[in-house]
Order: structure tokens, then C-alpha cells, then sequence
């Protein structure tokens, strides 16, 4: 058996780009940054950045294009594929993450804006979401908060 599975959450490091193929078909293109953050061998705390590029097919890669933008959180579930072309004599190639499902990172804004995915509703459906958030209490965004000392891999039991 094989696997060929990415999960990644990153930041949109440019606008995706929309694009159409020959039989109608909509195809957008983005890239993510990912961020990890590790310990040197002289125990110096380093932070890394990757990056990767993503595409993405059908109605999900006009709703990408319409309310994704630069610095927008983003979860990618997909696999990888490398291609290949020849360009000026030299071949190239490009590995990608062939999106399956996009969900949409926390909007950064005011009070009630949630994580999850949003899609093409209309402005009523918006407009009735900001109701119900103002009858609500705030709520405030759950955050992950990270230790200041360095796990111990020897600590962890298993």
C-alpha cells in the first residue's frame, strides 16, 4: 500500500492566482509559508520557514481566488505531485500539494469572526451571522499558548 497524503496550515504568501483550463475548468495557484520553530545543537532557538506551493480545481479554486489574500490562514488537504516540463533546452520541475479540501484559517478582525470555512453566502446570510454574534457574549478566539522552556524528549513518558 501507498500513501500520498499533506496536511499543511500556513499563510498565504501571495494572492492566488485564477486561471481557466481549455474545458472550462477553474484552477487557482497559491503558495503558504509554514513555520517551525526548534532548538540548535548550542540550544540557540532557530526558526525555519518552508515553502509550498498549492492548486487547486473546481468551484474550490474560484472561492479560493474570491475571499483568500495574501497573509490569510489557510489548512490544505491534498497530495504531492511533481511535474515536469522543457523549458530553453533545460528540463524543470515543480513540486506542488494538489489541494482536496481547503478550509479557511480565523479571519483576522473584530469579535465574532471564527475559524472555519466561508463560503460564496450571500451578504444577508453575512449580515444575519453578524446578528447573532452581537446577541451573543464575546467570545474570545482560543489561542494555543506555547510553554517558554524547551520540552525535554526524555520527559515524554512514551
Amino acid at each position: 500500500m501507498y500513501i500520498n497524503k499533506a496536511l499543511l496550515y500556513g499563510n498565504l504568501t501571495r494572492d492566488p492566482e485564477l486561471r481557466s483550463l481549455p474545458s472550462g475548468i477553474q484552477v487557482a495557484s497559491f503558495s503558504i509559508a509554514t513555520n517551525r520553530v526548534f532548538n540548535d545543537k548550542d540550544g540557540k532557538r532557530q526558526e525555519q520557514a518552508d515553502y509550498h506551493n498549492i492548486v487547486v480545481f473546481g468551484k474550490q479554486a474560484d472561492t479560493v481566488s474570491r475571499y483568500m489574500k495574501k497573509g490569510s490562514g489557510v489548512f490544505v488537504e491534498g497530495r504531492m505531485q511533481t511535474r515536469s516540463w522543457e523549458q530553453d533546452g533545460q528540463k524543470k520541475y515543480r513540486t506542488e500539494v494538489i489541494a482536496d479540501r481547503i478550509q479557511f484559517g480565523p479571519r483576522g478582525g473584530g469579535a465574532g469572526d471564527g475559524g472555519g470555512s466561508y463560503g460564496g453566502g450571500s451578504q444577508s446570510q453575512s449580515q444575519s451571522t453578524q446578528a447573532l454574534a452581537s446577541n451573543n457574549a464575546p467570545q474570545k478566539a482560543d489561542s494555543i499558548e506555547y510553554p517558554e522552556e524547551d520540552i525535554n524528549p526524555d520527559d515524554i513518558p512514551f
